[in-house]
């Protein structure tokens, strides 16, 4: 099993450069961080956790040039977006930036995608129906991939809709769709579009208990779609700090990677996230 790292992607979380090199060294497989373009002063989406929204949220980098800055210092580190928030972005624009930031890492981008939970943030960025984001995002992705693997790209579909169309340059990874695109998604909705037309899961775990039965649900629905469950890998967004007994019944479930450092108690405190990333470096030979 791999172990990738996430952060906040703020001007007080460490430079995503030096955070990068760190994490190579110490034989982490991955760096994540999540996107919003901004977050509505009006507050009328609540935040999921019931709480009030962390100041981190207001002060967030774009995902892309932080990603290819890491890119830049590292040479194996795979580089990934958890959560990007695909529909909410001119889709023409985003797929070349994603496919530039493939051929500059060489490979080494994993889109993790969702739908989003500010409906004002959406509203502000899209000009479809908030109710039809699932559909959006499916249409997203599938019309991205047609970028991404067609000379001449077209994609008719309900939402998304364009002729054929010049869109280079082509990302670097041999899969002819393109860089793999995971859904970060719960609730049962959200696991159905996962298991029907990812490249895999990306839940949030915030305990065992309950995941345990997600994981065969949604290993049951990739089945009952026709698909093999090997080709749509579980990575797990672990929110409660796992300790190296967690991480190991996570191995043993089959998961292919935990990210961990998304505890919203260390946003923005450099020494607690150090400490961190460290205690899991001595994990990482434990459960390869």
């Amino acid at each position: 099993m791999k172990i990738g790292f996430s952060f906040m992607n703020t001007p007080q979380d460490p430079c995503p450069m030096e955070l990068a090199v760190a994490l190579e060294e110490r034989g982490y497989e991955s760096l994540w961080t999540g996107e919003h373009s901004h977050i509505p002063v009006s507050r009328e989406t609540p935040w999921p956790a019931g709480e009030e929204l962390p100041e981190p949220y207001k002060q967030l980098s774009d995902p892309y040039i932080s990603l290819m800055a890491a890119a830049a210092v590292t040479t194996n580190l795979k580089i990934g977006t958890g959560i990007a928030l695909l529909n909410q972005r001119d889709i023409f624009s985003q797929a070349k930036t994603i496919s530039t930031l493939d051929r500059v890492s060489k490979g080494r981008v994993i889109v993790g995608a969702g739908i989003g939970w500010n409906r004002e943030e959406f509203e502000n960025s899209s000009r479809h129906p908030w109710k039809k984001r699932y559909t959006l995002l499916q249409e997203t992705v599938a019309a991205t991939r047609r970028l991404w693997q067609d000379e001449e790209a077209e994609y008719h579909g309900t939402m998304v809709n364009f002729d054929a169309v010049w869109s280079g340059a082509k990302p670097w990874q041999e899969r002819p769709e393109g860089p793999p695109v995971m859904l970060g998604v719960m609730g049962p909705l959200g696991v159905q579009q996962a298991a029907a037309w990812s490249d895999g899961w990306m839940p949030a775990d915030i305990g065992m208990a309950n995941f345990s039965e997600q994981l065969a649900s949604f290993r049951r629905q990739v089945s009952e779609h026709g698909r093999d469950p090997s080709a749509a890998p579980v990575s797990v967004q672990a929110l409660h700090t796992p300790d190296l007994d967690g991480l190991k019944r996570y191995r043993d479930m089959g998961v292919e990677r935990v990210i961990v450092g998304v505890d919203m108690q260390l946003w923005g405190k450099q020494a607690e996230i150090q400490a961190l990333m460290d205690r899991y470096a001595e994990y990482i030979p434990k459960i390869a």
